[in-house]
């Protein structure tokens, strides 16, 4: 059954299936060589550019974990010094939050949103190719910066007043402040086009009910993103402007408030920790619908956990600033909240747990990871239970028990997932599958090599050890224990190592996969593997949650597009019916020439305040260009 949306001239109706495929990929089509690659507005090309670039810097920062952990395997190591240790271990903690974990997971959401809701391109095509060009940008500000020795050295979170004027002379700290504009505009610009997309552009008949718990997922962390980022960008800005212009926004002497930073970095920082998370566990909840071969157990509290999750995390941030002198009372409030989260952690856990009992689980890869996740999260939950309560915080403040415990919930509760998403849906981003013998190598070494590097941290901060010092002295009960997780640390890198090997291999020369090697359920694997430059031929009609499974064979469609235009279908909000056709726009190098022009503004800044006066012409130039009308509606969208 077809049902129609509109009718005009030339439309999809109107032509077989060979010539329909034909006529869109030439509308939707890239153009080859460097033109075509600098002005796509492919969100699936843009996707996998961000995915890329990103376990491009996973394994940089995976370098610097390691000059660390060599560092420290003995006492009074002469590896690194401790400029360059400081600068390593902020570029580190930087480089992973920053340039790794956020933009990883919202790249899964670029490449993976469109398909999953059944639209032929993301919502503000243009704006994601700028927001790539913007992460990259700040990402090379950072790494150029670190060649040239100066890299910032203030720590991922940069306290003042040690990143202030009087303690942080030079430009390193600067560095870091703009590389958070870079990155968390790139960011906001990326949540805001899957709002729009999940919210107006879901294929006909998926209401609220039946979207995939992915896209719940990213929705979620997109609103996250909106209400946390602004607030780090107010403090970096307020930073910059101490240290340039010289303002005092934290400067007691002036009427400022040390603690104002501390305020602001942890009202975003805790967020993050749950926009790096949030997305993991919708790959999860895909991942163990599919592998266990049933609808995934409690979808409504799944739901609501994501949501609840989403609400909480706005309520912990003060939990980072217990031994700074805040009233107790008010501290109790943030201890309870801190573990009240723990209760949609739960309701996950359990409900996963159940579609696991009563499924009928392959145990491939990807499952593999899930499970490893699922083993490593609860130990960072209990061990986040406990550093809520303030006299325990009091105790481990600043020790490597901290480390363990956020590398826990990081790695435990993002990364496992990750890898674990990456295996699933690389069929979909290649059209080849990933060796399943590589990758139960791959899943083992990480998940031995994660829990000897990181649990005996746990101890090592119950002796005593602080974090951030660069060596210790031999009469220190820490030199066998840190020459353990040194050497433990190797064989993560090991599994780290075997899975980029994988991946680049199985790129080039994996084995077929076909449109749904996995036998999956949702709507990314009713179209081709890897799909085409516009997604599907005819928009699909979904009837439930697993319309593959409860529709097998071949799905309804919505008809009615143009072919020899770039169209997408807009519906409303909850039932998702369909409202209108809607243009997207085409391929352009404005994107580029844009964030070109605000990289510039940003970067001078460091060095000028004038940079912001002047620079700013450019960037209005290349707004215009972008925005100036050119005749045809696809190209003032």
């Amino acid at each position: 059954m077809t049902e129609t949306i509109a009718r005009a001239e030339t439309l999809d109706t109107e032509l077989d299936g060979k010539k329909l495929a034909s006529a869109l990929a030439q509308t939707w089509k890239t153009e080859r060589g460097l033109w075509g690659a600098l002005t796509t507005v492919d969100h699936k090309i843009i996707g996998r550019r961000y995915i890329v670039s990103a376990f491009v810097f996973l394994l940089l920062g995976g370098v610097l974990a390691l000059l660390m952990r060599l560092q420290l395997a003995q006492p009074e190591a002469r590896v690194l010094g401790p400029d360059r240790f400081n600068q390593v271990f902020t570029m580190h903690g930087a480089n992973m939050m920053f340039l790794f974990a956020v933009p990883v997971m919202e790249a899964m959401g670029v490449y993976l949103v469109p398909l999953m809701v059944g639209t032929r391109n993301i919502a503000f095509p243009r704006l994601n190719a700028f927001s790539y060009w913007i992460f990259l940008a700040g990402g090379l500000l950072l790494w150029i910066s670190f060649a040239l020795d100066m890299g910032p050295d203030v720590g991922w979170f940069a306290y003042v007043p040690l990143s202030g004027p009087q303690y942080a002379p030079g430009k390193r700290a600067d560095i870091w402040a703009q590389m958070i504009t870079f990155t968390e505009l790139a960011a906001l610009a990326v949540a805001v086009e899957i709002v729009v997309t999940v919210f107006k552009q879901r294929a006909p008949g998926m209401s609220l009910d039946r979207i995939p718990l992915f896209v719940w997922s990213m929705l979620v962390t997109s609103f996250v993103v909106i209400m946390a980022m602004p607030a780090i960008m107010v403090a970096s800005t307020s930073l910059i402007l101490d240290r340039l212009v010289g303002t005092h926004f934290f400067n007691p002497a002036e009427g400022g408030d040390v603690l104002l930073w501390q305020h602001l970095f942890w009202f975003f920082g805790h967020p993050e920790v749950y926009i790096i998370f949030l997305p993991a566990v919708g790959m999860v909840s895909t991942l163990i619908a599919t592998f266990a071969r049933r609808p995934v157990f409690g979808y409504l509290a799944l739901v609501m956990a994501l949501i609840a999750t989403g609400i909480l995390a706005f309520g912990l941030w003060v939990h980072h600033m217990f031994v700074t002198g805040l009233p107790r009372l008010g501290e109790s409030f943030f201890t309870a909240s801190s573990m009240a989260i723990a209760i949609p952690a739960g309701i996950q856990i359990f409900c996963w747990i159940a579609t696991l009992w009563d499924g009928r689980p392959v145990f491939k890869t990807p499952l593999l990871f899930v499970i490893g996740f699922i083993v490593t999260f609860v130990i960072g939950g209990l061990t986040g239970v406990m550093v809520a309560s303030v006299p325990f915080d009091t105790q481990v403040h600043d020790t490597y028990f901290v480390v363990a415990h956020f590398h826990y919930v990081l790695i435990g509760g993002a990364v496992f997932p990750l890898l674990g998403a990456v295996y699933y849906w690389f069929p979909k981003f290649t059209g080849r599958m990933m060796s399943e013998h590589r990758g139960r190598w791959a899943f083992w070494l990480i998940f031995i090599g994660f829990h000897l590097t990181f649990f005996p941290m746990h101890i090592l901060g119950l002796e005593g050890m602080p974090r951030r010092i660069y060596t210790y002295q031999p009469d220190l009960p820490w030199h066998g224990l840190n020459l353990f997780v040194s050497a433990s640390a190797l064989i993560l890198a090991a599994g780290f190592l075997i899975f980029f090997i994988d991946a680049i291999i199985s790129a080039r020369s994996g084995n077929p996969a076909g449109d749904n090697p996995w036998d999956a359920p949702t709507l990314e694997w009713a179209t081709s593997s890897p799909p085409p430059a516009y997604n599907f031929a005819h928009i699909p009609v979904v009837g439930s949650a697993n319309p593959l499974w409860d529709q097998p064979g071949s799905l309804n469609v919505a008809s009615g597009l143009h072919s020899d235009r770039r169209e997408i279908v807009i519906t409303t909000i909850t039932i998702a019916e369909p409202q209108a056709r809607e243009s997207s726009p085409q391929n352009s190098i404005w994107p580029l020439l844009t964030a070109i022009a605000t990289s510039i503004m940003l970067i001078w800044s460091i060095f000028s305040p004038w940079a912001v006066v002047w620079g700013s012409i450019p960037v209005a130039i290349t707004l215009i260009g972008w925005f100036w009308p050119s005749g045809t509606p696809e190209d003032e969208a």
